[in-house]
């Protein structure tokens, strides 16, 4: 193989979630303007659980950024018992900077959740159980999406009404985490 060949993916990693894992993953292009909220809300919730990450949420929490939807988004969720997912939207119902929250089954397709040439991130999951994938329930992935302003401009930065609402998209994440899942109690284990 050439040092310019492309290496094969590794298969979908075997066996159960890690008991008390959870994933966030800013999605979009760091270099698209709002459409890099995603990625700056994530580097955002990792330096606050950097700093504060006992005191906020129990359990591990891993970090990532992507930019790309559909399935890799889904496997990116396989071994871990809950998710959230951060990334821009553009409704067009509500203003630049608005921050919602949403659950798989209320999930409207996103710029990077869903694409022309991939699944959405709900039939990627469906698939992906359906060979065996050990995937987070619906009801314990939750995205976090800032409605955007312009996600076609090249610049690093998000438009003022979008960067003002990064920490309220950070503090909806860590709320998210801190959430503990339907029955479970305060001394239970995650």
């Amino acid at each position: 193989m050439g040092a310019n060949a492309a290496q094969p993916r590794q298969p979908v990693a075997p066996g159960p979630p890690r008991p008390g894992s959870a994933v966030v993953i800013g999605i979009g292009n760091p270099i698209l303007s709002d459409d890099g909220i995603g990625w700056r809300v994530a580097e955002q919730v990792e330096a606050a659980l950097r700093a504060h990450g006992d005191s906020l949420v129990a359990g591990r929490v891993d970090v990532r950024r992507m930019c790309m939807g559909g399935l890799a988004l889904a496997e990116a969720l396989v071994g871990y018992e809950r998710a959230v997912v951060i990334d821009a939207i553009l409704t067009g119902s509500a203003g630049p900077g608005t921050v919602h929250r949403f659950g798989i089954s209320d999930l409207p397709a996103t710029l990077n959740t869903a694409s022309s040439h991939d699944l959405t991130l709900a039939g990627a999951l469906v698939t992906l159980r359906r060979l065996g994938a050990p995937l987070p329930p619906d009801d314990r992935i939750h995205v976090i999406a800032i409605e955007a302003e312009d996600v076609w401009t090249f610049g690093e930065t998000c438009t003022p009404r979008v960067a003002r609402s990064m920490a309220r998209a950070v503090q909806a994440v860590l709320d998210e985490l801190a959430a503990r899942p339907a029955g479970q109690t305060a001394g239970a284990d995650p």
